[in-house]
């Protein structure tokens, strides 16, 4: 049980320091210029920690548990697939549905999408492991 909350917590860490960074620095120059007769200027911090708690747990149950028995590599990619697909479905669901959603917000998000939930299945599955040895 430690080392599926030490994975848990490893995965966390990795994924939320990344995506603040990202949204506090790349937020207003990316989505705002576009988003902003609809984007709140502050996030509603109860659906954002259950959306952490909820997305990170579907990380370590289809990325990282999965392959704790491959090569990292192996993680690395699964959670990059996870990452593309979950991305996908939002970024293209809005710009389905939202008049101000823009092709060029699609693409930036699915890629940093992609590329974060490979980041945070890496570490994840480093740390387990590490605690598997």
């Amino acid at each position: 049980m430690l080392r599926l909350i030490a994975t848990y917590l490893a995965t966390a860490v990795a994924f939320a320091a990344m995506d603040y960074v990202w949204l506090t620095q790349a937020g207003p120059k990316v989505y705002f210029p576009t988003l902003d007769p609809v984007a709140l200027r502050e996030a509603r911090i109860g659906p954002a920690v259950v959306f952490y708690f909820v997305y990170i747990a579907g990380v370590l149950a289809l990325a990282v548990w999965p392959t704790r028995d491959k090569p990292l590599i192996k993680t690395t990619l699964t959670g990059a697939m996870l990452g593309a697909l979950c991305y996908a479905t939002y970024d293209l669901t809005n710009q389905a549905t939202l008049k101000v959603w823009s092709t060029h917000i699609t693409l930036i998000d699915i890629t940093w999408g992609t590329f974060l939930t490979a980041v945070g299945a890496t570490a994840g599955g480093w740390t387990l492991r590490k605690l598997t040895r």
